[in-house]
């Protein structure tokens, strides 16, 4: 059996210039890097001709849901059905490729290539983000080194890496200024958060152009000063040479899917802790070239899919036709309590103990944000006649469509079905609701997601948590969306309450104003902006060979 790194070699890929062709986009709207890759600028976009496709998951265990792998099936699968379809995904981090995940950029025959490049630095947009994060960090410290002119008394922007690196997490620095005029010696606290989980990385992606841009990067708050109120990045006249280290990252990047379908592959935000979804700039121009636009947004549907529609829609303005909910019978069963090394057996309790966490993302879809599913099974060999009649089941009695998938082995071919029934769903006529009001005060909205998402008891706040809100409300900042960083593992806070729990309540640990990218950033649980690497990291399988090929990649 070929990994997915020998089958991405296999392929012959096409001259990026054809795969932009097949979307109408011309050479001279291409910067190009290399063969097979390319940015697109664009100057105006019409996302009013285009069906916009959510591809979504259930809670994501070990034993893998599939559901990148199928979102780029399913656009496959359009192309195969004659259909003008573009994908608009995130691109991969680092941390995850070197560390537990791997690649990010789908498996088996349905993939986006150059698969290496793309996992790896690609067109360096998370460098161009890691390098203005920093650039202002630098900024800070050397503000406050030079005498402080801004009184800033605490700092809130901290610095980033692409990269899982736990020691990072909390350090201390020290400027000594010896024998400077004018400069003070100071130590502060500080710690790195993952590049997906800086500010910088949501700016990029909610920004509509240069100039939102610039003025969002401006609007960051990077500190209080002795008074107590806000200190932003433009009081430090640090966002002009900011947006230019990302005046070209802020264009998608153009690739390809094994078959040739073309991909927008733009902006990494983690769905735990950040808001999970590719650049709206990627989004706009998908649907301003193509008829069918394939998306996805990380992890499961109480993560990326909330904070897609919730956050993301309300922003750019745009709503989903369609969404997909990818599961898999292996996952369903690991909710049911089966464990890892048991998957494959048949085992219809546990089936039965786990399809809840499917059946709760349903009628989120359907009862929540009034939106057309389609529960996409992305097969495996070991799946029984038995457990898929139950999951049918199931969907019947939810009136929503279950189609079989198996694009990882017969690529856009094994999403055809998937494809059809998800361009008769978006025939249908629905009108996108949210989960809450803008206009509602930060406890309410974060309530709201927790019992009406979530399906939760109620919200615990903490002192720090309580002490933020307030200040953030005198501040007058309030009406603006919520972004909740919880573990992907559970609908609740808790990682170990599989399947559906209930009567949970949600701990919130901090709250946090982030002016920039324009949403409130709350933190749950033990949730961690900087993850680790695990006991055996990936890096300890990747290597390269003496003629230059890459393996152990995936």
């Amino acid at each position: 059996m070929l990994t997915d790194i020998e089958i991405a070699e296999k392929c012959k890929l096409n001259d990026i210039r054809e795969i932009a062709s097949k979307l109408g986009l011309k050479e001279d709207k291409l910067e190009l890097y290399g063969k097979y890759k390319a940015k697109i600028n664009l100057d105006k976009f019409n996302t009013k001709k285009s069906k916009l496709i959510l591809v979504t998951a259930i809670n994501p265990t070990p034993a893998g849901e599939g559901k990148t792998t199928v979102a780029i099936g399913l656009a496959d699968g359009m192309s195969l059905l004659g259909k003008k379809v573009c994908l608009a995904l995130r691109e991969p981090s680092l941390g995850p490729v070197f560390g537990i995940k791997g690649g990010a950029t789908g498996g088996g025959y349905a993939q986006v290539v150059p698969m290496a490049e793309l996992n790896l630095h690609f067109t360096g947009d998370l460098h161009a983000i890691t390098s203005a994060n920093n650039l202002l960090c630098a900024m800070i410290d050397n503000h406050i080194f030079r005498g402080n002119n801004l009184k800033i008394k605490e700092v809130l922007f901290h610095r980033c890496i692409d990269m899982n690196d736990r020691a990072l997490r909390d350090m201390t620095l020290n400027t000594e200024a010896a024998n400077m005029k004018g400069c003070q010696s100071y130590e502060r606290k500080e710690n790195f958060d993952i590049t997906a989980s800086s500010e910088i990385m949501a700016i990029l992606c909610l920004a509509k152009d240069l100039s939102d841009l610039k003025l969002r990067l401006g609007n960051i708050i990077i500190g209080k000063n002795d008074k107590g109120n806000f200190v932003y990045a433009r009081d430090l006249h640090a966002e002009g040479a900011m947006t230019v280290l990302l005046k070209d990252a802020i264009n998608p990047n153009l690739v390809q899917t094994l078959e040739g379908t073309p991909a927008l592959v733009h902006g990494g935000p983690f769905a735990n802790i950040a808001h999970g979804c590719n650049s709206i700039r990627a989004t706009y121009a998908a649907m301003t070239l193509a008829d069918y636009v394939v998306t996805e947004a990380g992890f499961g549907a109480d993560l990326g899919c909330e904070k897609f529609l919730d956050t993301k829609c309300r922003i750019a303005g745009i709503e989903p036709d369609c969404i997909v909910l990818v599961a898999t019978i292996k996952a369903l069963k690991f909710h049911g309590g089966k464990r890892k090394n048991e998957l494959s057996q048949e085992d219809v309790t546990a089936l039965f103990n786990g399809i809840p966490n499917l059946v709760k993302h349903i009628e989120n879809i359907q009862n929540v944000y009034n939106k057309p599913v389609v529960v996409a099974l992305n097969e495996f060999a070991s799946d029984s006649e038995n457990e898929v009649k139950l999951i049918e089941s199931v969907c019947n009695e939810k009136n929503v469509p279950m189609v079989r998938t198996n694009v990882h082995t017969k690529g856009g071919k094994g999403g055809l079905s998937l494809a059809e029934t998800v361009v008769t769903e978006c025939k249908k006529k629905s009108h996108l609701t949210f989960a809450y009001n803008f206009e509602d005060d930060i406890k309410t909205k974060i309530n709201d997601i927790v019992k009406k998402v979530y399906g939760g008891k109620g919200v615990e706040f903490s002192k720090k948590a309580l002490a933020s809100i307030k200040y953030i409300k005198k501040q007058g900042q309030t009406n603006l969306p919520v972004i909740i960083a919880k573990t992907q593992y559970s609908l609740s806070d808790d990682p170990s309450l599989l399947s559906r729990p209930e009567k949970f309540k949600v701990k919130v640990r901090d709250v946090m104003l982030k002016g920039g990218a324009g949403f409130i950033v709350v933190t749950t649980g033990d949730i961690m902006l900087m993850p680790g690497l695990p006991l055996k990291p990936l890096a300890e399988q990747i290597d390269i060979e003496n003629n230059g090929k890459i393996k152990g990649l995936s």
